[in-house]
């Protein structure tokens, strides 16, 4: 029987939670439906995958430069706290749970397939790894309050897969606006995140221009691109903490940052500027990805919308929309780590104290990936101040909500980690209060949560979506359209809309399937 366990766990942690593998083998299948030549399916599977893989890459390479960098902030500020981190609360949970997670992310993953079939929500989540993450948080809070192990694989798979499909759906308003088309949207769980970015862009930033507008004096007309953009900016903001860091706690305590240390003062401050540009290489790499995983798997897609999922949308990693304005990304990222910092203060001065919650520490990483595309996302409806605020907010959310949802996860909770992204958080509270009333009851009230998301996400896509709502009316479409969208789009083509700041070599959307 133990083959029972083993062939889940091996789909799951081999195949289902690597990106870079799921997105191949749906490439192929797309592929195959358009009955394209076995040369052709192999090629765009490989190349899929090797554009998965360069984002993983180049995210290896952001947590590297920005481990450091973590170091000398919590060594220039002196604090101590909690540090949200995904990755690792959910390999605690493998240990005990590892099999009620692999049959939930399964199930789950079948549900949302259902449902994108049989319902207006054509959102296929592909997003491997934050899956995985949903479901070791949905295992976690629903064993912990003592449900059976079908009953949490069950309840779970099905809260599991109505999230897959209906968060795409309520944050594709703003994702048009940022691509401009449906041939994509995002798929990953800190969406709550970027819908309060559009919005809070929309109210700060109707006459402020995009982050991807610079107009620059001929001598510094090199800071339009975008990588010696991000790699100055992040070399300076090194530098900086590396003096406050030394300032504070001398040399000896300073130079452990970084993992071999520091010869001396002098190799600090260049090993710390090394890092910042090593930061812009990073980012390089993750937008590389994005366009080589967009030129294969969004034609793919005509052929899994023709025969499995009729006008099937991917729902990528938030990445995805970085290359749509890579000003934005950098900006997101440092007022989300503001906005981080911000609620640290509030926690400590005020919620702690008050109501016992733990001090969530700013982690570089989640601020830079959600914090980043929340500038993305504020910027689309609101320009630069728009993606400053999106991100503020956005860091704000990443803080508070991890430190409730604490409170929900047993045993767990006292782990010194959570998980950090802002729908882990308002769902998994949502969800853990309900799970704590009691069997019977507890299983209706979780029930009916996962229906009024789905309801909410089903009137979202057929009033709002579909209508073609525009969350930034009056605001000029980047790409010379005007003012208003234009006309063929509203006609119902899509891909009619001009995309946002379309980087360089990027692949033009597919035509409408004929």
């Amino acid at each position: 029987m133990n083959w029972l366990v083993s062939i889940p766990e091996f789909l799951v942690s081999e195949i289902l939670a690597v990106p870079a593998f799921l997105i191949g083998i749906i490439t192929a299948v797309g592929l195959a439906a358009l009955r394209k030549g076995v040369g052709q399916i192999v090629g765009g599977a490989i190349k899929a995958t090797l554009g998965f893989l360069l984002i993983g890459a180049g995210a290896t390479l952001v947590v590297a430069s920005l481990e450091p960098l973590g170091a000398m902030i919590l060594g220039a500020t002196g604090a101590q706290g909690v540090i949200p981190t995904n990755e690792a609360i959910a390999g605690i949970a493998q240990a005990e749970y590892g099999a009620q997670v692999a049959w939930l992310m399964i199930l789950g993953f079948a549900v949302s397939l259902l449902l994108a079939r049989f319902t207006p929500l054509r959102y296929v989540f592909l997003t491997g790894h934050h899956v995985l993450f949903m479901a070791t948080m949905l295992t976690i809070i629903l064993a912990t309050a003592g449900y059976d192990a079908w009953v949490t694989v069950l309840l779970g798979a099905l809260l599991l897969g109505i999230l897959m499909v209906s968060l795409p759906a309520l944050a594709h308003p703003w994702t048009r606006r940022i691509t401009g088309d449906d041939s994509v949207a995002i798929g990953h769980f800190g969406t709550a995140g970027y819908v309060a970015a559009g919005a809070v862009g929309q109210l700060v930033g109707k006459r402020s221009r995009s982050t991807e507008e610079t107009h620059l004096p001929e001598g510094l007309r090199f800071l339009r691109d975008s990588m010696v953009a991000t790699a100055l900016s992040m070399a300076l903001m090194y530098v900086v903490l590396a003096v406050l860091f030394l300032v504070r706690a001398g040399e000896e305590e300073a130079f452990t940052a970084f993992a071999d240390g520091a010869t001396g003062v002098g190799n600090y401050i260049m090993m710390s500027i090394t890092q910042g540009m090593q930061f812009g290489v990073a980012v390089a790499v993750i937008l590389f990805g994005v366009r080589t995983i967009l030129g294969e798997l969004v034609p793919a897609f005509q052929g899994i919308a023709a025969k499995v999922v009729p006008g099937a949308i991917p729902a990528l990693d938030a990445p995805i929309v970085f290359p749509y304005a890579q000003n934005a990304v950098l900006l997101g990222f440092v007022s989300s780590f503001v906005g981080g910092l911000v609620g640290l203060f509030v926690l400590s001065a005020w919620l702690n104290p008050a109501l016992g919650l733990a001090l969530i520490l700013p982690g570089l990483v989640p601020h830079f990936f959600t914090g980043g595309a929340a500038g993305v996302y504020g910027n689309a409806t609101g320009g630069r101040r728009g993606a400053l605020a999106g991100g503020f907010v956005n860091g704000l959310l990443i803080t508070f909500l991890p430190a409730f949802l604490l409170s929900v996860l047993g045993t767990f909770g006292s782990e010194n980690t959570t998980f950090g992204d802002a729908d882990f958080g308002w769902f998994g509270v949502a969800v853990g209060s309900a799970a704590r009333i009691g069997a019977v009851g507890g299983i209706v009230v979780m029930a009916l949560i996962g229906l009024a998301v789905l309801g909410l996400a089903v009137l979202v896509q057929r009033k709002v979506v579909d209508a073609r709502w525009d969350p930034s009316p009056g605001r000029p479409w980047p790409g010379g359209a005007g003012e208003d969208e234009p006309a063929a789009a509203t006609a119902g083509s899509a891909r009619a809309h001009p995309r946002i700041a379309p980087p360089k070599g990027a692949p033009a959307p597919p035509p409408p399937p004929a």
